[in-house]
């Protein structure tokens, strides 16, 4: 396969902005619900094949390989015209309707710190996560529903000419939340923690070799690669931030030192309010942060002055703005967080994702806007501050 000359000119931007150089511009993409993509084509008059990767030629995506523990098809409990139930390869069950944006996680196989204690997880280089169609938790349950999913490699090559294609991996806060469900997690945290660290280390390790193979398996197809990983609500932590240093931290290192060891940067994607372990994520050697979410009080601009060029940023352009359609807040929205590009250092995102309440006119305003005055040397007028 040959890649096309715009191709390689996004991934020079992406690197230089990952490594805080001015390319010609700042880069852009984001991570887009399905339901907006058929808004925007509705609204935009666009066809039904038709991808905002491809129509505003962006300069990343990122893919996904099967990360179940277990890998196997999904189990039917309930389905009806509205909704289904079905339980998958984390051992949970999650009902899916239809017309609702997002399933509902309401029960799990390992339900007790005892079943936790002696889960047994399928093979990291296990084929079926990456050359095998199947079903797979992430990939089928989300926004919308989806069997059989087809093979990530196949994915990646179909996308690699194109654009510049990262893989990623979750890591163990991800897992405990898809495995165990959340209340079950930070109860189990408080009560039992030393048994918790026990298997908070295992699970490191096995996403780690998840990682390591899906890199292995993509044989120098991937441009980088995302950690997936929730640790915080919109205001503080999900648990003391001590606790994390001491036992999750170790896991996200091993993920990242294994991707560096390959030679691939890597953004690692965590919602809420992080500020209290960014000087963690700088120290453990990652390249850039994702998604900075506006609505739990973080702030590109800021953030920049505080930091430096000590770690890149993806994304927190406040996504309520945009649902908004004012296009005035959206261009002082989207001009001021442009400040944080100075020097390299920004990809511009939202700070999560692209939703349905977003118009189709107004993405298209965004995108715009970001291409008028993201070109480097930035002149972005009377929102222009000192960095």
């Amino acid at each position: 396969m040959t890649r096309k000359p715009g191709t390689l000119k996004k991934l020079a931007r992406m690197t230089a902005a990952l490594n805080h150089q001015e390319a010609d511009r700042v880069p852009i993409s984001d991570f887009y619900w399905g339901a907006f993509t058929e808004r925007w084509r509705r609204e935009l008059d666009l066809g039904d094949d038709v991808l905002p990767y491809d129509y505003y030629d962006l300069d990343w995506i990122v893919t996904m390989p099967n990360m179940d523990p277990w890998i196997r098809s999904f189990e039917t409990i309930q389905e009806t015209e509205n909704q289904v139930i079905v339980r998958t390869g984390f051992g949970a069950a999650i009902r899916k309707v239809f017309a609702l944006p997002m399933p509902e996680m309401i029960a799990w196989e390992i339900d007790t710190i005892e079943k936790l204690e002696v889960v047994e997880f399928d093979d990291p280089a296990d084929p079926r996560r990456f050359f095998e169609a199947g079903d797979n938790q992430i990939a089928g349950v989300g926004d919308g529903f989806t069997r059989n999913s087809p093979p990530w490699l196949d994915g990646v090559k179909t996308l690699w000419p194109n654009i510049p294609v990262y893989g990623s991996m979750m890591e163990v806060a991800e897992l405990l939340t898809r495995m165990v469900g959340q209340a079950n997690m930070l109860l189990w945290l408080g009560l039992y923690p030393e048994r918790m660290a026990r298997f908070i280390a295992r699970a490191g390790e096995h996403y780690a070799a998840c990682a390591a193979a899906a890199i292995d398996a993509a044989d120098g197809l991937l441009d980088g690669f995302v950690i997936w990983g929730d640790v915080a609500y919109a205001r503080a932590m999900l648990f003391a931030p001590q606790y994390w240093r001491d036992h999750f931290k170790p896991c996200v290192k091993a993920i990242i030192d294994a991707v560096h060891q390959r030679n691939l940067p890597v953004i690692y994607h965590g919602c809420g309010n992080v500020a209290p372990i960014l000087p963690d994520f700088i120290e453990i050697g990652l390249d850039a942060y994702n998604p900075l979410e506006a609505k739990a009080g973080l702030d590109v601009v800021e953030l920049r002055r505080e930091v430096g060029h000590s770690l890149a940023f993806c994304g927190n352009s406040d996504i309520t703005i945009w649902e908004s359609g004012d296009e005035d807040a959206i261009r002082r929205e989207v001009l001021r967080k442009l400040n944080a590009a100075k020097g390299g250092g920004l990809i511009f995102q939202s700070d999560h994702s692209v939703t349905s309440g977003v118009s189709g006119k107004t993405y298209d305003f965004i995108v715009k806007l970001v291409r008028e005055y993201g070109y480097y040397p930035l002149e972005l007028g009377e929102f222009d501050e000192a960095m």
